[in-house]
């Protein structure tokens, strides 16, 4: 399955957020965006991360830094998810998973030791001019958005 690796070009995309309203990454353009995929909203691991990123948001809009998580979840329930952790960037729903794995989010992972198809827990982040900056794949929910806050040269 293909990655994106530092220097691509991100390819761009139309998904619906919470709202029902499309989001393009080419709206974008201009300032850096954080686009982080996980597997599904209101589990534990997942619930972690979007805090994470609500919590540091001010910092990484700051610095000219925006937020996009996408999930397979639909956009009713990334509604509630959004309602219920007070989430403040937007959640876009990518059901037929094409857009995750056209980024190398999707596909073959271990869990528990077994080899499943799903959803890869990843972090992409895209320059102004919408080239991949950092691409990182199975990261660990639990102080992840820390760590990309040092990369980023923001702590």
């Amino acid at each position: 399955m293909p990655r994106l690796e530092i220097g691509d070009t991100a390819p761009d995309f139309t998904l619906p957020d919470s709202t029902g309203t499309p989001v393009t990454l080419s709206d974008y353009r201009g300032r850096r965006v954080v686009v982080y995929f996980y597997p599904a909203a209101m589990t534990p691991g997942c619930t972690t991360q979007a805090c994470d990123f609500r919590d540091s948001l001010a910092a990484l809009e700051a610095a000219g830094v925006a937020v996009l998580g996408v999930s397979p979840d639909s956009p009713e329930k990334l509604a509630k998810f959004v309602e219920k952790e007070g989430l403040n960037f937007p959640l876009l729903s990518d059901p037929d998973k094409e857009m995750m794995k056209e980024w190398g989010a999707f596909g073959e992972k271990k869990n528990y030791g077994k080899v499943v198809q799903g959803v890869i827990r990843s972090t992409v982040v895209i320059d102004a001019e919408g080239t991949v900056e950092h691409a990182q794949y199975n990261v660990k929910a639990t102080g992840h958005v820390a760590r990309l806050r040092k990369q980023l040269g923001l702590d």
